[in-house]
């Protein structure tokens, strides 16, 4: 993974190839945010600690909407934050606007039945 981490567990992405290979395998979130957003900035804590607290069972990632445009239009992404949860490569859910962990929680737990 070449892209740079937030934090010890939630890794931002620098590439669409990068964002392509990260969501093929397992269960990944994606955060799609801006830096200016600041429910973008409270949603940042939240994830940190939910991905200490999964560990390896799925990947947390992060997508800069303003630079990666490309993404944000083909997942559909109008507003920041939106949290897409993929499995193997197939959106199975979204979120949109802030979220708090044990909702977060609730979808890791239902992706992985």
């Amino acid at each position: 993974m070449k892209g740079y981490f937030m934090s010890e567990n939630v890794l931002v992405i620098e590439s669409e190839t990068e964002f392509n290979t990260i969501i093929q395998s397992g269960i990944v979130l994606v955060d799609f945010f801006a830096t200016w957003c600041g429910p973008c900035r409270m949603q940042g804590p939240i994830l940190d600690a939910l991905a200490a607290e999964i560990g390896n069972t799925a990947k947390i990632i992060k997508v800069d909407a303003d630079q990666f445009q490309s993404l944000a239009v083909k997942y559909d992404v109008s507003s920041i934050p939106t949290l897409i949860l993929f499995k193997n490569g197939q959106v199975i859910n979204r979120l949109v606007g802030l979220q708090q962990a044990a909702t977060l929680k609730t979808a890791f737990e239902n992706a992985a039945t």
